[in-house]
């Protein structure tokens, strides 16, 4: 087919590049979508490279959806913040992995709608669980504008130009789509195209290529592909799209379309170009869910993409709608996975983890083994207790379970296979990192290390704890200055950063000296602290804000609570036996008193005073809830006020608070206190309550 076919006379450069265009994005949707096209490939890429001259000869007549614009090549500085305009919500999971989960759903839907038997099955659509990642797509008078990835659900991120380079996704929809359409879907990678991309890696990799790996997973791999900064990198990852739902749209009295169900809703998409998974289909109340679910079930293997379960909607919108949702979870959805993927492997040691906060974890270290498409050589024993529960040894051969991204897990032990003279595991008495004592509290069941302050395995959580506006304060030390500190060795403990000076700072990569002075400079700052916020900032196990403040207002002095019993810790207000315990606990160990005393010799100082009087505070008992903007004071100021007259600060509403004190731009807490009748303050009558001088 010529160019020249298409017009009757000869066209102006702006009516043949309009004309390519719309030839090209309809072969795409015959190739990419329908999968059945009308002209060879190379024919298809003369028509491409014809638009692509065009549009460098004429660079006004290039527009965002041209099929030449797929590839976008620019590096960007990093991926763009997207607010969802419809949350992107997760629907649940149905925990009864055999096909009487199908049955389970059903039967909540039933009762929720309050059918009975004689009200006939409800319908549904089953479809599949794609095992990729979730996109939306939006669209606005036909041309997509915004690809975003999910995010946390509110946010996600903008990789427009990354999936640009997936044909299955529609660059224009027809005329006839509303004015704006946001599709939601999930991009993925079959497993043809998966091999064939690891094929290339190990020939990258055996010529010698640099910084080339294989992927573990046709998952991680399109994950992989969607994030990267760099889109032409995206373009050589073979990714694929499918459409499962909306996101925003024109509603109906403004022009947008009128669906009744969710299946017509996903035919339309498929006539606006979206390819949807063949296996979508109607079903009629739980037996032919269960049949759609053993169906998959047998042909999952077969699939040319990876799935981990199907989802069942209630096919009615109305019946959505009654339905609703629950803790930002449809009701009229669930997702029904299939068993996890299981493997035999033996145990070759028994490793215990520290983690950032001190918890001692077990980990088992063992034989590899390929498992949920991932090759696993450790598995995680949670705790002691787990441990023991499973008996897990070393030298066991043991069952390894692995699903979706869950961390894999030891699922049982083979005690036939057992190795005679294999040893009972016990939770080591001393941290593995540090040697301070490990303890497990009463109650726990986790061990945990004690040298919070000494810690190599700590030291990262420890700096920013310190460091944080609640506590000492260090203006400007954030995860990254401390990540790098830390890596390169130039901090150990709390006392070193005060022996920092502004040359070993301005050393640091991507230091400039203006930041290396404002480091030294907040530091310097932090010296004046006081006593509540210095204990506070010792991270001390179950010490917070307001347990720190009960402590320095009943002993007055840092070295009357290093110092202090159990017994007379336990005097304190609002300190229970943990409590007293932990504290007890901290100061026993030699490390942490040791980094104290350093901090005292660097020069951080603070105002001590006798103890406190037992007399009862006049807040004593009453819970506060602050919310909005007050005039004089930050929330922070408020809070300290009210926490100093024995009040409790809560984060929400309920029946038991005693009052909320509402500034401006006051939000659903001031709803919700005047639904619950709960006494509403301004900033003046909390003073007023405090007795305190307002102005």
């Amino acid at each position: 087919m010529s160019t020249s076919d298409l017009f009757s006379s000869e066209p102006s450069p702006a009516e043949l590049a309009a004309e390519l265009r719309a030839v090209l994005h309809h072969h795409a949707h015959r190739y990419y979508t329908l999968d059945d096209p009308e002209i060879p490939d190379a024919e298809y890429d003369r028509l491409f490279q014809e638009l692509q001259a065009l549009e460098t000869a004429h660079p006004e007549l290039l527009t965002p959806d041209s099929p030449t614009q797929r590839v976008i090549g620019t590096v960007l500085d990093g991926f763009t913040p997207v607010r969802h305009a419809v949350p992107m919500l997760s629907i649940n999971t149905e925990t009864d992995t055999e096909p009487t989960g199908a049955r389970n759903f059903d039967t909540r839907v039933r009762r929720a709608l309050g059918l009975t038997a004689a009200d006939g099955p409800v319908g549904y659509v089953a479809e599949l669980k794609f095992d990729g990642l979730a996109m939306s797509l939006r669209y606005e008078a036909g041309a997509l504008v915004q690809a975003a990835t999910r995010g946390d659900g509110e946010v996600g991120e903008d990789v427009t130009n990354n999936i640009k380079t997936i044909g299955q996704v529609p660059l224009r929809l027809p005329a006839k789509a509303p004015p704006v359409l946001e599709v939601r879907g999930e991009v993925y990678m079959r497993r043809d195209d998966f091999d064939a991309l690891n094929e290339k890696q190990r020939a990258k990799i055996a010529a010698g290529a640099k910084g080339e790996k294989t992927f573990v997973n046709p998952r991680n791999a399109a994950a992989g592909a969607v994030r990267q900064l760099d889109s032409r990198i995206a373009a050589q990852r073979p990714l694929s799209f499918f459409a499962y739902g909306l996101g925003q749209i024109t509603l109906p009295e403004q022009g947008g379309p009128v669906f009744d169900s969710h299946f017509d809703l996903l035919m339309q998409l498929k006539a606006w170009g979206f390819p949807v998974a063949e296996q979508t289909t109607l079903a009629q109340g739980a037996d032919e869910l269960i049949a759609f679910h053993q169906r998959i079930g047998a042909a999952r293997d077969q699939l040319p993409y990876d799935i981990d379960g199907v989802v069942y909607k209630v096919n009615s919108l109305a019946q959505q709608r009654q339905l609703g949702f629950v803790t930002r979870e449809p009701r009229w959805a669930v997702a029904h996975k299939y068993p996890a993927q299981e493997q035999l492997t033996t145990v070759l040691a028994i490793d215990v983890q520290v983690g950032r906060t001190g918890k001692l974890t077990p980990v088992a270290k063992l034989a590899p083994v390929f498992v949920g498409n991932v090759t696993v050589t450790n598995a995680t024993l949670h705790n002691e207790d787990e441990a023991r529960r499973k008996d897990v040894r070393v030298g066991d051969t043991v069952i390894v379970r692995r699903a979706g991204d869950v961390i894999p897990e030891v699922v049982a032990v083979l005690p036939e296979k057992r190795p005679e003279g294999a040893q009972v595991f016990t939770m080591p008495q001393v941290c593995p990192v540090c040697g301070s004592d490990a303890v497990r509290e009463e109650g726990e069941v986790d061990h945990r290390c004690t040298g919070g302050l000494f810690c190599g395995a700590q030291r990262k959580e420890a700096f920013l704890h310190f460091a944080h506006r609640r506590a000492v304060e260090i203006e400007g030390l954030g995860d990254k200055l401390v990540e790098q500190l830390v890596d390169a060795g130039v901090v150990k403990t709390l006392p070193d950063l005060y022996r920092l000076g502004f040359a070993a700072l301005a050393s640091l990569d991507r230091m400039a000296d203006k930041s290396a002075q404002n480091i030294v400079a907040a530091l310097e700052k932090s010296k004046h602290t006081t006593l509540p916020r210095f204990l506070f900032g010792l991270g001390i196990r179950h010490v917070g804000e307001t347990t720190a403040k009960d402590l320095a207002r009943h002993f007055g002095r840092l070295d009357g609570i290093m110092d202090a019993s159990v017994e007379q810790l336990l005097e304190v207000n609002d300190v229970g036996p943990v409590v007293a315990q932990s504290v007890r606990t901290f100061f026993d160990q030699p490390h942490n008193r040791e980094v104290v005393e350093q901090l005292r010799a660097c020069g951080l100082t603070w105002e001590e005073g006798e103890p406190a009087e037992r007399a009862v505070l006049p807040l004593a008992g009453k819970t506060f809830v602050l919310t909005g903007t007050f005039p004089t004071l930050s929330r922070d100021q408020a809070k300290d006020l009210l926490e100093a007259a024995g009040a409790k600060v809560a984060g929400s509403v309920s029946k038991k608070t005693d009052y909320v004190v509402a500034g401006a731009e006051a939000g659903s807490k001031l709803d919700k206190a005047q639904a619950l009748g709960v006494p509403v303050l301004d900033e003046a009558g909390m003073l007023a309550l405090l007795g305190q001088p307002q102005g």
